[in-house]
C-alpha cells in the first residue's frame, strides 16, 4: 500500500471522510481520482467533477504515485 504521509496534496483527519486520504482543503478522497481514471476518464473531466481539487494537486498525487511505482521496481 502506497505511504501518503509523504505526499503534500493530501491529507488525513480522523473523523474527516471516515478517516480516507482526501485531497488537502476537501472532502474529495484520493481513490475518486484513480477511480475515474480507471473508469476512463480524463484529469480534465475529474477536475471539471471536482472543483474543489486543483489541476495541481491531481498532478502532485499521480506523480507521486508514479514515483511509488519506479521505487518499487527498482
Amino acid at each position: 500500500m502506497l505511504d501518503w504521509t509523504q505526499c503534500p496534496a493530501v491529507e488525513r483527519i480522523p473523523g474527516k471522510v471516515s478517516g480516507e486520504w482526501v485531497f488537502r482543503g476537501t472532502r474529495v478522497p484520493v481513490r475518486a481520482l484513480f477511480e475515474n481514471l480507471e473508469g476512463g476518464a480524463t484529469v480534465a473531466q475529474f477536475l471539471e467533477w471536482f472543483p474543489g481539487v486543483s489541476q495541481e494537486q491531481a498532478l502532485t498525487v499521480l506523480k507521486y504515485a508514479e514515483a511509488s511505482l519506479v521505487e518499487t521496481s527498482a
